[in-house]
């Protein structure tokens, strides 16, 4: 039985403002948001549990491109209900069954041929949050157009040896007091990518923080919580910067 893992006080936000528009990408609706000057870099920004139109998504979306990214955050449920919070956790894995983040590979390969074709972008990055960390582990292991990607708080699936060949640099982000992923399973990442993984990678762990901590708008943090927020945001932009 799983606990409450996703839930990080969803109920309780204050409303957004979107800086950008929502886009119809083939079969796929997406909300982009682009730098005020022009650029050829752009990062494909996956979504939580709680879908595209989720305002803590919209947030990094904006801030992603404030940093001067072409930045899209695609509807990976095509259309289908998101995780609500008033939905029941024991109907958890059935919802899951439906809402596979290893299954995001045909909605990547449309929203890349938007960004080179449509928006002339020449480098992408991609960053995912929880149900989008564990789609963008999968990506950086199967598509070699991402050009670096950052993993936050994606549950660690250990199927196999060839999770941890990466294709390109990958940054795996984690809360201390995350109770869906265990230090165990955090360490195992580590010696396993030591063993195999051929490119730049890095694994932080920031103390005290619980799942979801990344995605806070500010006037949504505690203030013991701000600076690791803060720092992890550095840090994901940073990496973009580095390969991007």
């Amino acid at each position: 039985q799983m606990a409450d893992p996703f839930l990080y006080g969803t109920g309780e936000r204050s409303p957004y403002g979107c800086l950008g528009h929502e886009v119809q990408i083939e079969h796929i609706n997406a909300y982009v948001c682009r730098p005020s000057f022009f650029t050829d870099k752009a990062v494909i920004v996956i979504h939580d549990i709680f879908g595209w139109l989720f305002p803590d998504i919209r947030y990094i979306v904006d801030l992603i491109a404030g940093h001067g990214y072409i930045t899209v955050c695609p509807d990976f449920f095509k259309g289908t209900d998101p995780w609500k919070t008033t939905d029941h956790w024991a109907d958890f894995a059935d919802w899951m069954k439906d809402h596979d983040p290893m299954k995001v590979d045909k909605e990547a390969d449309v929203v890349l041929k938007y960004l080179k074709e449509q928006c002339g972008a020449k480098k992408i990055g991609i960053v995912g949050f929880s149900w989008g960390g564990m789609a963008v582990h999968h990506l950086m292991l199967k598509n070699p157009q991402l050009t670096a990607g950052v993993s936050l708080y994606g549950r660690i699936i250990r199927d196999s040896e060839e999770r941890y060949n990466l294709l390109n640099p990958t940054f795996f982000i984690f809360g201390e007091k995350d109770h869906t992923i265990s230090y165990n399973q955090i360490t195992l990442l580590e010696e396993k990518l030591k063993q195999y993984c051929k490119v730049a990678y890095k694994i932080k762990v920031y103390p005290g923080q619980v799942h979801g901590f990344a995605q806070l708008k500010p006037e949504d943090m505690k203030p013991d919580d701000k600076p690791y927020i803060e720092e992890a945001r550095k840090d994901m932009i940073d990496w973009l910067k580095m390969f991007i």
